[in-house]
């Protein structure tokens, strides 16, 4: 990566009065949170629930980044409009997580 583009995007993210948004929750954390409050767990619930995130009226004055998981940074608005798209149109610089999870820490039993 050029070294230019990566202090220019670390300043963005960190200009202002802004936050980072943490929208990567994986699946299945997702899937628990609705199986307990009734809601259906499809990829089309989990879409209709980030797309209502994404397009918070003003979302760009107050986030400068948000970090994806790997299903979210794919998806796209009812009509069309890819998530990056909406984010980049307010402003936001968008992420994706890379963890593949927590492993267990060798010789340290129980912590990760």
């Amino acid at each position: 990566m050029n070294t230019q583009i990566l202090i220019d995007t670390v300043i963005a993210l960190v200009a202002g009065d802004k936050g980072l948004l943490a929208m990567d929750e994986s699946n299945p954390t997702c899937d628990k949170r609705f199986a307990k409050l009734g809601i259906p767990q499809t990829e089309e619930a989990r879409r209709a629930y980030r797309e209502v995130i994404v397009t918070t009226a003003g979302l760009g004055e107050s986030i400068s980044g948000a970090i994806l998981y790997d299903e979210t940074i794919r998806q796209r608005t009812k009509d069309g409009t890819s998530f990056l798209k909406v984010l980049t149109d307010a402003g936001i610089i968008p992420g994706i997580k890379v963890d593949a999870g927590a492993e267990n820490m060798a010789g340290h039993p129980g912590e990760k």
